[in-house]
């Protein structure tokens, strides 16, 4: 095809230098997956390619200048993630700009929905009382699910956090393991404890432990109970039995809204015990009151490696 141009005028420095990369790594990244070059010729960004690729381009570029003036940096995880939309031919692309920051952390970082699949998922658990975040390691299900909980607490929606995850690797009672309750379930309840330092900082959530504001504890501590007026986090659901499932489900009080994360490819449970959260899936499809929340590796957040490990353990499974 007949190579093409298109000159787009920007006036943002900034925006053109994270645009091309360190060493041009990102010109080089998007003309390698889109087929578009560009270079730079005084105050216009000229884009070159055939005709079809120019459209994606030029789409690309003014959509990452929308990002930038919205604060965020140029990451390559986010050119590939908008790339990947814009040959999907998806035409929700702009969506992922209007996202509403649900907080700012303690440190004053705006705290936002990183991909559409993430959007979704907040958009659910705001209208649902009992949500299910179900997708790979990496797509931010329990971190946001712990951010619209400390939002509603700040709100005054609800009176307490309840965070809880089935520690199996310490078999069901944890009684063997030496020191107090705190001691024995510490290490299985770490990344809650981690995503709730970097919100409000150590000092704050030390305070709220101490005044109870704040419960993290195991799932088999949940039993008996009924937690009203609390925005309480289920994680790694998958480990859970179908009674423990159960079990938990039925603590919801009054007042109280629930967020239940896991994935399911990633099953610890000991050989002839099936997973409660893949069993809750199929027991409360039907309910119009609970939402299910597919993420996949398209939401995954974390080093782009992750998402090229999930992909390929995908693949292997389907062919095994």
């Amino acid at each position: 095809m007949k190579e093409e141009q298109k000159k787009l005028t920007i006036d943002n420095e900034a925006f053109l230098r994270e645009l091309f990369g360190d060493f041009d790594e990102n010109k080089k990244h998007i003309k390698n997956i889109l087929g578009v070059d560009f270079v730079l010729r005084e105050n216009e960004l000229v884009l070159i390619g055939d005709k079809k690729n120019l459209v994606l381009g030029e789409q690309l570029v003014n959509t990452l200048l929308k990002v930038k003036e919205q604060g965020e940096s140029l990451t390559r995880q986010k050119i590939d993630y908008i790339m990947n939309l814009l040959l999907e031919g998806s035409p929700n692309t702009s969506d992922i700009l209007n996202v509403d920051t649900i907080l700012v952390t303690h440190k004053g970082k705006p705290l936002k929905a990183k991909t559409l699949g993430q959007k979704n998922y907040l958009n659910v658990i705001k209208d649902k009382d009992l949500t299910f975040g179900i997708g790979p390691a990496g797509t931010g299900k329990t971190y946001l699910a712990v951010a619209m909980a400390y939002k509603a607490f700040k709100e005054q929606l609800v009176n307490r956090i309840i965070l809880t995850r089935p520690a199996v690797e310490a078999g069901e009672s944890l009684g063997f393991l030496p020191g107090d309750l705190k001691d024995k379930v510490d290490p299985y309840l770490r990344p809650l404890y981690d995503s709730l330092y970097d919100m409000m900082g150590q000092e704050k959530f030390m305070k709220y432990m101490e005044r109870g504001v704040i419960e993290v504890a195991p799932l088999a501590y949940m039993r008996g109970r009924t937690l009203n007026n609390a925005f309480i986090i289920l994680d790694e659901a998958q480990n859970t039995t179908q009674e423990q499932m159960k079990m938990f489900m039925t603590r919801l009080g009054i007042g109280s809204k629930a967020v239940v994360t896991g994935d399911i490819t990633q099953v610890d449970l000991p050989r002839g015990k099936f997973s409660g959260l893949k069993n809750a899936i199929d027991v409360l499809k039907g309910i119009d009151d609970i939402g299910f929340c597919y993420l996949t590796d398209k939401d995954v957040v974390r080093h782009q490696l992750v998402q090229k490990i999930i992909k390929a353990y995908e693949q292997h499974d389907m062919h095994n």
